[in-house]
């Protein structure tokens, strides 16, 4: 049935609507500054600063980012894949093992989840890991470290066990397991559809610690077809400041390197924000099933 709109309804919903159309127009008007300013030359950014629209257009900027664009191409190919296939691994094996701590039935599950916490406060270091990475396991420079680095997060992991441990019935699971079905069975058919929200929120964040890493090829990768895209963006810039420290020494050349800072952040995340909006439905349900709980 329809609810007929009365003035009080009418005035609420246009303050509510003014009042989200503004905070969301501050919210995107950085990015469409820094849009701007990529577009803009690297004298008026130093003269004029940044604005909304470009007062000098100029594409120096994106022409040495794609200086080479079969690297750029192939580094993005290397982060797609890494970022997709290193997020469902992490989903999968995270909600497994939060579905492990999560079941009442298991022996040694609390000192399994205190085992597992006592990793985040004491590690060996970096030293260690380095050593075990290239001598022990011998997985520098292959696509695997890439994706093994940031698969296991141990807060995801609690995350999980406790967004189950507030959503998931212990009825729901025994009613299963009373017609049959397995652990890995109730696993897959029931745990996983039920724990969307949390999925979608966990795998948002894996996605962008996968997208944003440079730091691990900068470590174990040597082979460039394996370069990731935020490392190559990172090699660019220090590229270009290491020339320009060069060539301010013999001559008046300068590079972009205001112009370039944004152009490089604009190629960087231009692809990563399409994941906000696939996300976002999920975000309002886990809302919705916190508000109708109980």
């Amino acid at each position: 049935m329809k609810i007929k709109s009365t003035l009080d309804v009418k005035i609420f919903n246009t303050i509510s609507y003014s009042v989200v159309g503004f905070f969301g127009i501050i919210t995107l008007l950085p990015f469409v500054i820094l849009l701007s300013g990529s577009f803009t030359s690297e004298d008026s950014i130093l003269q004029n600063g940044y604005s909304i629209f470009p007062k000098d257009f100029s594409f120096e900027a994106y022409k040495l980012v794609f200086r080479e664009p079969d690297a750029i191409l192939n580094a993005y190919i290397v982060t797609l894949s890494v970022t997709i296939l290193g997020t469902i691994l992490a989903l999968f094996f995270s909600a497994m093992a939060a579905y492990v701590l999560y079941r009442k039935e298991v022996k040694y599950r609390n000192k399994m989840s205190f085992f597992l916490y006592f990793t985040t406060l004491f590690n060996g270091g970096l030293a260690s890991f380095y050593v075990i990475i290239n001598n022990t396991l011998h997985l520098d420079n292959t696509f695997l470290i890439l994706v093994l680095v940031h698969m296991f997060s141990v807060i995801h992991v609690l995350i999980l066990r406790s967004f189950m441990q507030g959503s998931l019935h212990d009825s729901l699971l025994e009613s299963a397991k009373i017609d049959g079905a397995g652990d890995f069975e109730m696993f897959l058919r029931i745990v996983l559809p039920l724990s969307k929200p949390a999925l979608a929120t966990i795998g948002l964040f894996t996605a962008l610690g996968y997208w944003n890493d440079w730091w691990t090829p900068m470590l174990f990768i040597e082979n460039e077809k394996l370069y990731p895209m935020q490392y190559v963006l990172f090699r660019v810039m220090s590229t270009a400041e290491m020339t320009s420290a060069i060539l301010n020494t013999s001559y008046t050349v300068e590079l972009p390197k205001e112009s370039l800072k944004l152009a490089l952040t604009v190629v960087s995340t231009g692809p990563i924000i399409l994941a906000y909006p696939l996300a976002q439905r999920y975000f309002v349900q886990g809302l919705m099933i916190g508000a109708v709980k109980g």
